[in-house]
């Protein structure tokens, strides 16, 4: 696999190679990381897709979960070029593809897995900081002003109230119901209803496939070349930004060229939000 390379090769075709590695999230914020959501990755999935001669699209999935929504949004996007162009997509799970990244694999007409692959956690979570010690230790006064009883639930600012985490366990309730009517709707009568499925519990690739959450046992290499064992496969990235493509990095920020020095709050926000990252991942041991 040739990643960065546009799959148009002539012969017996291509398989696009698409890699969906990172929490789902919508944006990133001032600390560097591999994120997934549907601006990061449309313009590979487009490129994938619309690539001549391509014969099929995979997916190399990597993924703990994150944004609900921005699962759905990259899951819809799949679907709707898959019927577009009329090409099937297979989905490979890697070190994990739970929560959202079962989503997305979903998304696909067939799934794969390796044996040790963590697979499923058909479930919502959501995580956050109580910071109200903090504050205090420091003699921090937290001023907030809203107009509408509800708008500051789950402040972390501030004690944590019984109705705002009933609030919470209500929407995540609705959230589940969603995640569940997807999996259904694309795994139909493969899946073993018997088993505890929908409870948020991961499991192994081998256990995946007896439950009916994956389809077979395999590496992209291993299935791409006997199902295509004349098409080549061809990785396809998304379109760098131009800053990325000269080399320069926005975190490269000089006094003196105009750009402002950090600002220490964007950076303790930014650390507890690479906190949240990787707690994504060590639910999964990575």
């Amino acid at each position: 696999m040739l990643p960065g390379v546009l799959a148009s090769k002539v012969g017996g075709g291509t398989v696009s190679v698409v890699r969906l590695n990172g929490v789902i999230a919508a944006a990133s914020g001032p600390v560097p990381r591999a994120l997934i959501n549907l601006q990061a990755v449309e313009s590979a999935l487009t490129r994938a897709f619309e690539a001549e001669n391509a014969v099929a699209v995979a997916l190399v999935i990597n993924s703990p979960g994150g944004s609900p929504t921005q699962s759905q949004l990259v899951a819809d996007r799949i679907r709707g070029l898959a019927a577009e162009h009329e090409l099937p997509v297979l989905a490979f799970c890697e070190d994990v593809a739970a929560s959202g990244g079962y989503w997305l694999a979903c998304a696909a007409d067939e799934i794969f897995a390796c044996p040790t692959s963590l697979v499923g956690s058909i479930g919502v979570v959501s995580g956050g900081f109580g910071l109200t010690g903090l504050i205090e230790r420091f003699g921090i006064e937290r001023r907030l002003h809203t107009a509408g009883e509800n708008k500051a639930r789950l402040d972390p600012f501030q004690p944590e109230k019984p109705e705002d985490v009933e609030w919470l366990l209500g929407m995540q309730g609705e959230l589940h119901q969603l995640f569940i009517e997807w999996v259904r709707s694309r795994r139909g009568t493969a899946l073993d209803e018997s088993a505890d499925l929908f409870t948020g519990e991961v499991w192994t690739g081998r256990r995946a496939l007896e439950l009916g959450l994956i389809d077979g046992i395999g590496t992209a290499r291993e299935v791409l070349t006997q199902r295509f064992p004349d098409a080549e496969p061809v990785g396809v990235e998304p379109r760098k930004p131009l800053l990325a493509r000269l080399g320069v990095g926005v975190a490269a920020a000089v006094p003196g060229l105009g750009v402002s020095a950090p600002d220490p709050a964007a950076m303790v926000v930014g650390a507890l939000e690479w906190l949240e990252h990787r707690a994504h991942w060590s639910r999964f041991g990575l």
